[in-house]
Order: C-alpha cells, then sequence, then structure tokens
C-alpha cells in the first residue's frame, strides 16, 4: 500500500460517540473526510443530525443516533440502528464524557458515580458490544477517549475534578486490557489523550485559568479544530494496523514537562 491508501478509509463505517459537539465532532469530520460513513451518537438527537448533515455534505453516508452511553439498552438499540443502516461496524471512536469541578475533600457522591457510570462504564459497553460484531468480522479499530488527566494528579488550582481524572485513567488502562484480549480478532485498541482544547466542557474553566495553563503547554496555544484528526485517522486506518494498547498524546506538550 501507499501512504495515500494506507489513510484511506473509503468503504468502512464508524461510529462516534459523543460524535456531535466537541471533539467527538471533530472526530466525526475526520473519519467522513477520510472516506467513511458514520454515526453519530449522542444523547441529543437534533445535535447528531446536525453534524450528519455536515458529514453528507463531504460526499459520504451518515445517521443520527440517539443513544446516553450510560443506559446500556441506548447502546444495543444504537448498535442495532448502525447494523440495520450498513451491516458492519469497522470503527469506534468513544467520545461521550461528561465532568464535574469540586475539591476532592467535597466531592459529591452522585456526581462520581455519574462520571464513572458515563466514561467508563458506558466507554466499556459501548467497547463490548461493538466488539461481538468485530469479533465477528475478525476485523475492528477501537479508539478511546482518555486524557492528559489519565497520566498524573493536578494541584487543585490547576484541576479540581478528582472525579474525571480517575475516570480517564481507568480508561486509559481499560484501553490497553482489551487491546491484549482483542489482538487475536484482528480487533486494535487504542487510545488518544487529548490535551487543553477549547470545547463546551472547558470553555468557562478556560475563560478564568487559561492564562495559567498556557504556561504549562510548550506550544503555548490550546488544540484547535483540525488539531485531533490527524491522530483519529491515523488510529482508525490501515496505517497503525501495528498499534494496539497505545494512548497517544494530543496535547501541545504538556505532559513533557
Amino acid at each position: 500500500m501507499k501512504v495515500q491508501e494506507l489513510f484511506n478509509l473509503e468503504g468502512k463505517v464508524a461510529v462516534v460517540t459523543g460524535g456531535s459537539s466537541g471533539l467527538g465532532e471533530q472526530a466525526s469530520v475526520a473519519l467522513a473526510e477520510a472516506g467513511a460513513s458514520v454515526g453519530v451518537v449522542a444523547r441529543k438527537v437534533e445535535r447528531c443530525e446536525s453534524t450528519a448533515e455536515r458529514l453528507r455534505s463531504v460526499g459520504v453516508k451518515a445517521i443520527a443516533v440517539k443513544c446516553d452511553v450510560s443506559k446500556p439498552a441506548d447502546i444495543d438499540a444504537m448498535v442495532e440502528s448502525v447494523l440495520k443502516e450498513f451491516g458492519r461496524i469497522d470503527i469506534l471512536v468513544n467520545s461521550a464524557g461528561v465532568t464535574w469541578g469540586a475539591p476532592a475533600e467535597d466531592y459529591p457522591l452522585e456526581r462520581w458515580q455519574q462520571i464513572l457510570n458515563v466514561n467508563v462504564t458506558g466507554t466499556f459497553l459501548c467497547c463490548q458490544k461493538v466488539s461481538r460484531v468485530m469479533i465477528g468480522q475478525r476485523y475492528g479499530k477501537i479508539i478511546n477517549l482518555a486524557s492528559i488527566a489519565s497520566f498524573r494528579g493536578a494541584e487543585p488550582e490547576v484541576m479540581d475534578a478528582v472525579g474525571y481524572q480517575t475516570s480517564k485513567g481507568a480508561v486509559a488502562i481499560m484501553t490497553r486490557d482489551l487491546a491484549a484480549k482483542w489482538a487475536r480478532y484482528g480487533i486494535n485498541v487504542n487510545a488518544i489523550a487529548p490535551g487543553w482544547f477549547r470545547t463546551h466542557m472547558t470553555r468557562s474553566f478556560l475563560e478564568i485559568k487559561g492564562e495559567m495553563v498556557l504556561k504549562h503547554i510548550p506550544l503555548r496555544r490550546f488544540g484547535g479544530e483540525e488539531d485531533l484528526k490527524g491522530a483519529v485517522v491515523f488510529l482508525a486506518s490501515e496505517a497503525s494496523r501495528y498499534v494496539t494498547g497505545h494512548v497517544l498524546c494530543v496535547d501541545g506538550g504538556y505532559l513533557c514537562i
């Protein structure tokens, strides 16, 4: 294969949870631009449809699917809908996630449970249910959204969200373990660990503490609308067929200092 062929996703079918906004939307766009058909999945189906329409404008098939990943029945219905439309699932991107900020000593139990239920259990259930399709195909690419928060703690002035950091640490090790378990079926399981991007989840925090955060990013800027695309397409394509169990940092150098 030539390099262009290695990155070509024509004929592939992708599912992106949290795919209607933020980093999930950027992943959806990247996969579509590389030629994949995309199931855009999120709780708010209107947003999914808006993103799906954008993807169709680049010449690929795209559908909107309503799904709350904290509800197993929703995940089952989502997988069934995608299979009914496309007949297979080649790529799964788990981008759905939530966060909550509060001092660790006062962190609300209900928020802790919500975050783990969505970010950890939801990610696992999507992996599990889609893996059954991929095992039958003897092929699949799973990409989980970890975080720079997966790797180290943070002083409360920098990030005061112990539930989120715990959940993303779990996603990183889950990725490695599933990679070891499913490699025999031709399934690559990797993760992307984004740094600081301006999204709906981070916008208010960065408005207050953005200047402080920038001092810890060697490239001295936040991630932009194009900065996750290459990593997503790499891990979704044949270009990464000998890469599994890896957590790829896209962080402007945040973790190198």
